[in-house]
């Protein structure tokens, strides 16, 4: 049994951690010691994990404000905070801000000399609170292992977590070891930190880094500054003119327009800068130099329109940029939304645009089979992709579908500021209608005006004409299958694009199948979803 003076002891300690995790001590530390006034959404309950000395994974968007649930617990448990991060260019910014705040930080990377690095570990002996930057590879290094054991360690903090699964979009090998924190310090709290993982993934990050029953905390991904517009297009020539149309109506703020290839990203910046002024591309095909003057610009404002591939990612952080285009549909929709995601973050309204055509799933499809990854990771990326392609062929609300799909405590039904929810709104772009009568050589302009006066007319003001329905009773079919879908989307927590798409659904309704082997000739069917839904299908469509 404990003695009067151990539990006297166990019992000021108890109160001295409560007081430490009372709201209003947390808020006068956001004040004091930061300057903030209120917490962002989600921000108080991942301090308050870490404060607990629990292992926690997080999910911000972007501009979240992921960086202060490291930050403040340093200050609060005055002890040494190491941030993993794979971008230099983003430690040095944080450190920066720390040290004008009075909060001491430093960072190590590669290119640092040996007195700048003997200075960072010099305050950290002298500083209770520091916050220190590390590159992942410098994890591994046998003499920093060492190091690590015999300091005040209060958190790990591991920034782009997604990074550590094979099931993640950027799995990097160097985050791949970062397990050897828990060999090194298993009495260390972990917090991963990202802003775009789905259940899946989240679940491999915390058994990559051996983190013990981690609180998840999914919070921001409802934007409602952000407009978001999928279209369907006919052929290039088609989008690109629907490109222009978004030029044209975003006069001002920054644009980014990504692109599926280096090729693709060169080609239209040199056709766009014939209507545009400040054009120019970003990929990892060019010069460190070249890349690095192209952003300065880009930094500057002396570019406004940049085209780009994905190489233009992690890090970028501009407060006014206006309308992001995706100019091929990207391999997952983890990658389109944390892309999406770089638009309007001052809070101000912004326009992101999906430019799909058939095409773009095969340029994915043979990045796919040109990769070597393990046959799990293969399959996943199939999964990924075929979630993109209903997402941009699907005609529910767009917001609905992405909180859905990252399981982000906040759900809506209808948000107000997406093409489907608001086909007539002034942030919609619209259809170039005379495209092809203004350019292309003379021999194909009267075969294109033709193919698309016909694709035009398929399309009313709203998408619902697309739908190609051949008669009332299968349009009744169609309305009774998406209400059902609604509701099982609902029921079992998932998106309704992941059930399947709005092309499906048309055949669906046109095709009437009576049974298991007629539902196998739906598009979108083979023996895996007929096994799941079938019998469930035939039963709403009245042939059970």
């Amino acid at each position: 049994m404990l003695c009067q003076k151990e539990m006297l002891l166990l019992e000021t300690r108890t109160s001295s951690h409560q007081e430490l995790l009372s709201d209003q001590v947390l808020q006068n530390v956001l004040q004091e010691r930061f300057g903030l006034n209120t917490f962002r959404k989600g921000q108080l309950n991942i301090i308050k994990s870490v404060l607990q000395r629990k292992d926690a994974l997080a999910v911000m968007p972007t501009g979240g404000g992921k960086s202060l649930c490291y930050q403040l617990p340093a200050v609060v448990l005055n002890g040494l905070v190491i941030v993993i991060s794979p971008l230099i260019a983003l430690m040095k910014d944080q450190v920066r801000q720390l040290n004008n705040m009075n909060i001491p930080a430093g960072c190590l990377h590669s290119g640092q000399g040996l007195d700048e690095k003997r200075d960072v570990f010099s305050r950290i002996k002298t500083c209770g609170t520091f916050v220190l930057y590390l590159s992942p590879e410098r994890v591994q290094n046998p003499g920093f292992a060492d190091w690590i054991k015999k300091q005040n360690i209060v958190l790990f903090a591991i920034d782009e977590a997604h990074c550590v699964s094979q099931w993640g979009p950027d799995f990097r090998e160097d985050f791949h070891k970062l397990c050897l924190l828990r060999d090194l310090r298993p009495d260390v709290p972990i917090l991963a930190l990202t802003a775009t993982a789905t259940p899946p993934v989240l679940a491999d990050v915390s058994y990559q880094l051996r983190m013990n029953k981690p609180d998840r905390h999914t919070h921001g991904f409802y934007r409602p500054n952000l407009f978001y517009q999928a279209e369907t297009c006919i052929d290039d020539e088609f989008k690109f003119h629907f490109l222009k149309n978004a030029i044209t109506k975003t006069p001002e703020g920054r644009i980014l327009i990504y692109c599926g290839t280096r090729q693709q990203a060169e080609d239209l910046a040199t056709r766009l800068q014939t209507y545009f002024e400040g054009v120019s591309y970003y990929h990892a095909g060019l010069g460190a130099e070249t890349r690095k003057e192209v952003q300065e610009k880009f930094d500057r404002a002396e570019l406004r329109i940049l085209t780009a591939t994905n190489a233009f990612g992690m890090g970028i952080d501009y407060p006014n940029v206006r309308l992001v285009t995706h100019y091929q549909m990207p391999a997952n929709i983890e990658s389109f939304y944390q892309e999406m995601g770089r638009a309007g973050r001052d809070g101000q309204m912004s326009r992101c645009l999906l430019l799909y055509s058939k095409k773009d799933k095969g340029l994915q499809s043979y990045f796919i089979q040109q990769s070597t990854a393990a046959r799990d990771v293969i399959s996943r990326r199939w999964d990924g992709l075929n979630a993109m392609t209903q997402f941009a062929e699907s005609y529910e609300c767009r917001h609905a579908g992405i909180l859905t799909y990252f399981k982000d405590f906040e759900r809506i039904t209808a948000c107000g500021h997406c093409d489907v929810c608001a086909s007539t709104s002034e942030w919609i772009v619209e259809k170039p209608v005379f495209a092809y009568a203004s350019e292309g050589k003379s021999g194909e302009k009267s075969e294109k005006k033709v193919k698309l006066k016909k694709a035009l007319n398929r399309e009313s003001k709203t998408k619902k004409s697309t739908f190609e329905i051949k008669d009332s009773q299968a349009e009744a079919r169609m309305l009774l299958l998406k209400d059902w879908r609604r509701e099982y989307a609902k029921e079992n927590d998932i998106p309704a694009f992941i059930i399947f798409s709005d092309r499906t659904l048309i055949d669906l309704a046109n095709k009437n199948p009576m049974s298991l082997q007629e539902l196998e000739n739906v598009f979108g069917f083979g023996p895996a979803k007929t096994q799941a839904l079938g019998e469930i299908l035939l039963k709403e469509l009245g042939h059970s």
